[in-house]
């Protein structure tokens, strides 16, 4: 990866600067090198830094494109970048509120006037992070999902003040590079995904912690029944397939029973507290041994290649894009 003096000619006239250089700051640069961009990647010098170049390089054989170390340009502070150059920024620092206005503040300084400025916080809403700043009409979420390079989706979130044309650019952006942006009208907590995903694993703990299901039960019903659709219509499009009626005849029975609680599962908590957090603690909702983490992240990475190929087939008639219906568009 080059250093902070020279930039390489940009042969498509695109460049990206990516503030923060760890795993989801990486990714998200290879995925628009891998699309022809130039990414100039702001980090200090740490270990992230340090197994960056094989990071980023992993990333790109994924996606099967060859690792070009030229079009990565690193820097350890803002202001070696050449800012006349890029077009598009996001910030993957720490999901540290504090650390966020800082660089906005910076970054509002340095960059280009009509250069989107773009974070990928998962749970900070910009509103908060351009707050007292005067360019916040050019500020907006661009919320990526882990494995930043692999899952296609990219959430555009708007706060009050973004302009809608800054965020269709953004948009557009995103599409040139194989993303599918979902746009996010308001940054709510949570945005629009981690809200779905919340509501889903509220539920799911719950019936664990009851003793209705094991972990194991709960995740296969998900995988193997409702969420095997998933990967062929979202929610939505599921209900039309099904009915309407029969939801709402189904809902009006099970909604009553659902879980509906304001804080986290204490079954979830107690785990936390004990600190059984996951795989990194080799214990969570399952049991975790080095060789049993290898083999799952080995298998897991695997399937969502696979579901990667099958969504870039459909790319050419998104169902989601074809006949909005006409009421729909008059609510909005």
């Amino acid at each position: 990866m080059h250093s902070t003096q020279t930039s390489p000619v940009n042969p498509v006239g695109k460049s990206i600067a990516v503030v923060g250089g760890g795993t989801m700051g990486a990714d998200i640069a290879a995925s628009f090198v891998a699309c022809g961009w130039h990414a100039h990647i702001v980090n200090p010098r740490d270990g992230m830094l340090e197994s960056m170049p094989q990071r980023l390089q992993s990333a790109l054989e994924k996606l099967d494109r060859p690792f070009e170390p030229e079009r990565f340009i690193h820097h350890e502070v803002l202001q070696t970048v050449p800012w006349q150059e890029i077009d598009l920024v996001i910030e993957a620092a720490p999901e540290q509120l504090g650390i966020k206005q800082e660089i906005f503040a910076e970054l509002e300084r340095l960059a280009r006037p009509d250069t989107p400025l773009c974070s990928n916080s998962s749970a900070i809403p910009i509103s908060k992070i351009g707050e007292g700043l005067s360019t916040r009409a050019r500020m907006l979420g661009t919320h990526y999902f882990m494995p930043a390079h692999l899952v296609p989706a990219v959430e555009v979130v708007c706060s009050t003040h973004t302009d809608i044309s800054v965020a269709d650019r953004v948009a557009d952006f995103l599409k040139s590079v194989d993303k599918v942006p979902v746009r996010v009208k308001l940054d709510i907590p949570g945005f629009l995904a981690n809200r779905i995903q919340h509501a889903l694993s509220r539920e799911a703990i719950k019936l664990v912690e009851r003793g209705i299901a094991t972990p194991e039960d709960v995740d296969n019903a998900v995988r193997y029944g409702f969420g095997f659709r998933y990967i062929a219509a979202g929610p939505l499009l599921q209900r039309d397939h099904a009915g309407l009626d029969i939801h709402c005849a189904a809902g009006a029975t099970i909604y009553p029973d659902l879980c509906n609680d304001d804080v986290p599962s204490r079954y979830m908590s107690e785990l936390v507290e004990n600190g059984s957090v996951g795989m990194k603690a080799k214990d969570g909702f399952y049991q975790w041994t080095p060789e049993r983490v290898q083999a799952e992240k080995a298998r897991y990475e695997k399937a969502l290649q696979g579901a990667r190929a099958i969504l870039a087939q459909e790319q050419e008639r998104d169902p989601l894009e074809v006949n909005v219906p006409p009421s729909f568009q008059r609510n909005q």
